[in-house]
């Protein structure tokens, strides 16, 4: 399986498990000319906006250590960019990670809500 393709089916497995666990989707691959955020959920009064980071091992370390300085200041600025789109602007929100790591047929999944902060 290709990484684009194995991507494709992390932010899949990625927003089941956020619908599963009480969240909205809001939207998924929000692309902006600052970048894109993976998935955008709402739970309760807070908009989260979530990166998603699927790999096939850790051999290299957890997926969440992707999401450097560079990718979080590009998901900060995407999601401006969202909340003013929305007209959301002042309401609350945070930065998630979800790793998700194959191991052979099952996947498992970490969410880090508050990963990062603006």
């Amino acid at each position: 399986m290709d990484t684009t393709k194995l991507g494709r089916q992390g932010e899949e497995a990625a927003a089941v498990f956020l619908k599963e666990a009480g969240y909205e989707i809001l939207a998924r691959n929000f692309r902006t000319p600052r970048g894109e955020i993976d998935i955008v959920a709402g739970t309760g009064q807070t908009v989260a906006f979530i990166e998603v980071k699927t790999r096939r091992t850790r051999r290299f370390g957890r997926p969440a250590a992707a999401v450097d300085y560079r990718k979080q200041q590009k998901i900060i600025q995407s999601a401006r960019w969202f909340l003013r789109q929305r007209h959301l602007d002042g309401c609350l929100c945070r930065f998630d990670v979800i790793e998700v790591c194959v191991a052979g047929e099952r996947w498992e999944i970490h969410h880090l809500p508050g990963a990062f902060e603006t």
